[in-house]
């Protein structure tokens, strides 16, 4: 029998097989696995999100062992996990107000794993003066998908499941943006009740110790995880940043310098387009910031004495964790 492992726990891996429609003996069976020692051996951990083949051993206490794993179309390190396809980032339009930072923090770390991602603006109801439109844009113009949603009036809950089918999202937000209520509200009618594995486990339903996948439709399921708490920068060389900023790509090629940092140089048509409006003030901001934050890490690394360190403080102050 075939099925995905939506969580990982004390060495036991849970199993759900099936989903209306696609012939297996029951919808949304969940079963608890051990695995086989040929993966171990063979230096391999199955991972949440891993698609597998399971050995059935008891069909009524819905028993079983993994017996193989199926190849996987991608694998997040931090967290490990495997076979997502998207990021969702939710963020309130307000109360609390958005760190615009910490967003550009997860745009960049999803984007070095190659993972696409969706901007969530939540709590649409109380956008009185229509923040959400300006936020939508900037994103667009950097390539991001976005979609403004609010749990107490529907807003945009059918274009965010339209963006989420037969997908495996993995999803994050800082606290206070409704991203609980948000997760129970696209779970209507869901193939799995996340209680089932709770009652297995021994967890409180709401409390994330451990990344767990959670069916929503066949072939569509998100990923609730503890995961994405640190945000920090350190594999990126401060050179590559702007490429994270792709905004200025249209802009680059009339820079004077070769290799332009678009920060202290003059001449700069990155700098010249923040100035008229044509590239985000905000992102450009950012991404002085973090390009800051770089500076002085990988100048202390190299026990020098060059790197910003105001810079690396503000942008730290800046960039709280998810």
């Amino acid at each position: 029998m075939r099925g995905r492992i939506v969580k990982g726990i004390g060495g036991f891996y849970y199993v759900h097989c099936g989903a209306a429609g696609d012939g297996a003996p029951q919808a949304g069976e969940l079963y608890e696995c051990r695995a086989k020692g040929i993966f171990r051996k063979d230096n391999r951990r199955p991972l949440v999100g891993d698609e597998v083949e399971m050995d059935v051993l008891d069909a009524e206490k819905k028993t079983g062992n993994i017996s193989s794993l199926l190849p996987r179309r991608s694998e997040l390190i931090r967290p490990a996990v495997a076979n997502v396809d998207q990021a969702l980032v939710i963020f309130a339009v307000t109360q609390p107000k958005p760190n615009f930072n910490l967003l550009d923090r997860f745009l960049i770390m999803m984007a070095q794993q190659e993972i696409a991602s969706i901007i969530c603006f939540n709590k649409a109801d109380i956008d009185e003066d229509g923040s959400g439109e300006e936020y939508r844009r900037i994103y667009g113009d950097c390539g991001c998908r976005t979609v403004e949603t609010s749990v107490k009036t529907g807003e945009g809950i059918k274009a965010l499941k339209e963006l989420l089918q037969g997908k495996v999202t993995a999803v994050a937000g800082p606290s206070g943006v409704g991203k609980s209520s948000l997760i129970n509200c696209l779970q209507t009618d869901i193939v799995m009740e996340t209680g089932e594995i709770s009652a297995r486990v021994q967890r409180g339903k709401h409390t994330t110790r451990h990344s767990e996948l959670i069916a929503l439709d066949r072939d569509t399921y998100i990923l609730d995880t503890p995961g994405f708490s640190s945000l920090g920068l350190f594999c990126l060389e401060k050179k590559e940043l702007a490429a994270y900023y792709p905004e200025f790509a249209g802009y680059e090629d009339g820079c004077r310098f070769a290799g332009c940092s678009h920060i202290g140089e003059r001449l700069c048509s990155v700098k010249d387009a923040v100035a008229e409006g044509k590239i985000s003030r905000m992102r450009y901001e950012n991404y002085c910031l973090l390009y800051q934050e770089l500076d002085y890490i990988q100048s202390k690394s190299g026990n020098k004495n060059t790197g910003s360190k105001k810079g690396t403080q503000a942008a730290r102050k800046n960039g709280r964790e998810l």
